[in-house]
This record gives structure tokens, sequence and C-alpha cells, in this order.
């Protein structure tokens, strides 16, 4: 039974104490604030940050989930009046401003709750040195009889206070403030909304810039590779032109040169349009074009592929790209033994993991390090962010690693 009592009497009157102390700091610093916080962008901020820290410490004290927490102050400059009242984060934060008013009845049951006992014990125990300067329930104690009778007495109230007040009035207490303090339906909504538009304008930077490298890859790749070859070919047919009626059998030799650095030419050519759209997506679909991956991969690998349905050709370039980049990572870096892909639809997304028991330690930098990974990663996830996907990687020290990619296909 008292440890039932302590249990739950303890937390409460520790919350409603931090909630007092907090109160008495809070009322110290309005007659400032309300002076200066018009002046100050950072007070009224600092006065949503107390909101939602009472919020968070409600809802544990609840043991609820975690509620939404108000959105940050709207960004203002000194004296700007209008965009503080403007600000309904601040104006729902003024709430806080009533915890003041019922810190003195809180402090108050969570002293009786607390110390009601020990004082009772020692009133009992002590009257005798100094009759009439010890007080139990209020009451001046003069005589044994008295100490008897209302340090029990005592002793009964503390405890009623500690297991049922105390925790009743915590529990008012922090219901309140969570319905008090909470952001409305359009704050959460504009929240929801500002943060996606965030997260759209990171990807689609992402995405200029992974789609600026991709240019200037296949630019360097046909300047290098591809043009190289048809001018060493056009020099060639030229050279054999000139060269056919006086040495026909040398033009032949020539024109076979040509011939060969044509297929060379076409073969690098093939490379760099493999690395735009590759053609076995066209030809094979992604199961096919994945357990061709896999098939080509020299290390084990369990595919594991669901039913995929009907899904976009940018969200399965990408799935094949991801599982490519992957699989050549794994190869050249992880020191595996075996690697699980799964590839299955769930809803309108495309689920895609790659798992390999090597190493790990990978990271997403967008510089590689020392072993040359990191930057392949990077890579991928912009290409997953382009086309509004997410990208997860876990990779501690030792292994395994893993590589999450959903992808939307609605």
């Amino acid at each position: 039974m008292l440890t039932k009592i302590l249990s739950r009497g303890g937390p409460a009157a520790g919350y409603l104490i931090i909630r007092y102390l907090k109160a008495v700091t809070l009322l110290a610093a309005t007659p400032i604030s309300l002076i200066l916080g018009w002046i100050i962008p950072g007070a009224t901020a600092g006065l949503v940050k107390l909101a939602n820290s009472e919020r968070y410490r409600a809802a544990k004290y609840l043991g609820v989930p975690q509620a939404e927490p108000l959105p940050a102050a709207l960004p203002r400059l000194p004296g700007d009046v209008a965009t503080l009242f403007r600000d309904k984060s601040f104006k729902r934060s003024l709430r806080c401003l009533l915890m003041p008013v019922v810190m003195i009845p809180e402090l108050l049951v969570a002293v009786i709750a607390i110390m009601g006992v020990p004082s009772a014990v020692l009133g009992m125990l002590l009257w005798w040195l100094a009759p009439g300067n010890f007080s139990l329930m209020g009451f001046d104690v003069n005589s044994w009889f008295e100490a008897l009778t209302l340090g029990p007495l005592q002793v009964g109230t503390s405890l009623w206070f500690l297991g049922r007040v105390a925790p009743a009035l915590a529990r008012g207490h922090a219901k309140a403030t969570l319905k008090l303090l909470a952001p409305s339906q359009d704050q959460l909504e504009t929240a929801r909304l500002s943060q996606r538009v965030e997260e759209l304008t990171k990807s689609r930077a992402g995405a200029v810039d992974s789609h600026g490298a991709e240019l200037r890859r296949i630019e360097r790749d046909l300047h290098d590779g591809t043009q190289a070859q048809l001018v060493s070919l056009a020099m060639r047919i030229g050279i054999a032109k000139q060269t056919m009626a006086e040495d026909p059998e040398k033009a032949a030799k020539l024109l076979d040169d040509a011939r060969d650095g044509a297929e060379q030419a076409m073969t690098e050519l093939r490379g760099v349009l493999r690395t735009m759209y590759p053609p076995i997506l066209a030809d094979r679909g992604l199961v096919g074009a994945v357990s061709a991956l896999a098939a080509r991969c020299p290390l084990p690998v369990q595919l594991r592929i669901g039913e995929l349905g009907e899904v976009p050709a940018a969200v399965e370039a990408a799935a094949y790209f991801v599982v490519a980049e992957s699989l050549t990572n794994i190869t050249k870096h992880s020191a595996a033994g075996h690697v699980d892909v799964q590839l299955e639809r769930r809803g309108h997304e495309l689920y895609l993991s790659v798992m390999d028991d090597g190493i790990g330690g990978a990271r997403i930098s967008e510089q590689s390090d020392l072993l040359g990974r990191g930057s392949g990663l990077h890579g991928m996830l912009h290409r997953v962010q382009a086309i509004d996907g997410h990208m997860e990687l876990q990779s501690p020290i030792g292994g395994p690693t893993t590589v999450e990619v959903i992808l939307p296909c609605g």
C-alpha cells in the first residue's frame, strides 16, 4: 500500500514543484518581458519554447504520445509589433502566464504531501524539548496526548494528499496544459505545408545539382570516349580514301581498323546511353533488370521480389540505379559475403532494401573518403529525392549495412 502511494505521489509532487519553480521564474521575468519583449524577438520566441517544454513534460507525465509542438515563433525584426500580433504561436503561448495563478495551491499540496509525514514524526518525538513550539495539524503540541493524537492524524492526512490529491492535481494540471497550449489545426496544417515546401526546395536543389553533374559526366564521357573514337574513325577513312588508288591493301587495312573503331565507338555510346536509361528496363522490366544485376554481381545475392504492379519509368530507373550503385559499393568496399535485395509494392509506394553483411561504416558524403566511399551514396540520395522519394542508410561499424528506399508510384 505504501509503495503504491509513493509510486503515484512522488512523481506527482515532483511535477508540481517543478511547475512552481517555473512559474516563479516566469512571474519574475514577466515585467521585463512586457517592457522589452516587443523589442527583443528572442524574448517572445522563448515564451513559445517554454510552452512547448510544458507540453512535452505534461505528455511525459501522463504517459501519452508526445503531442504536436507549437510551430516556432515567426521571425521578426526588433520592434516589429505587427508580426508579433500575427504570430499565432506567440498568442497561444501567452496562456503560460496563467501558471503563476495556480502555483501557490499546487505548492501547498506538494509540500503537505512530501513534508507532512517527516514533520509529524519529528513533532511526536521531539515536542517535549520545547513544548508549544512544535505544531501538528496546525495546533501547538503541549502534551503526549496531543502528540499521539494529532501526529497520526497528520501522517494519514499527508499520505492522503500524497496518494490522492497530488496525483489528481498533477493530472489536472498536465491535461489543462496539453489542452490550453495545443496548436490549432490551421497552425499544424501550415507548419506541415511549410516543412513540406522546405523539403521540396532541398530536394529540388539536390535534383538540379545531380542533373548538372550527370550532364557534365555524359559530356565528359562523350568527349573523352565516343568523340575521340569518331575523330580517329574520320581520319582513318580520310587516309584510306587518299591511298585507295596507290595502295589498295593499305587502304583496306585502314578501313578494317575504321570498322573496328566504329564498333568500339558504338559500344562506348551504348554504355553512355545505358547510364541515362538502361535499355534492359524497356526490354525486361524492373524485375528482369534487377535480376540481371544480381546475376552479374560477384557476390551471392538473394532476391526477394514481390508483386510490383505498374511502376512509372522514372521510379523504375531510380530503383535500378540504386540497386546497381549499391551492389557496386558492396563489391568494392564492404568485404561482404552475402547480399539481400528486397523489392516490393506497398500501397502507392515502391519499397527497396539492399542489405549486406560487410564491415559497415558507410556514410553519405559529397566527397569520397580515403577508401573512396560516400560520394556514390550521395548521388543515390539525390536521385531518390529528385522524384520525391526517401532514402535511409543504416551502417554501424562492423555491419550490417542496410539501404532502404521508398519511392512514390502514385
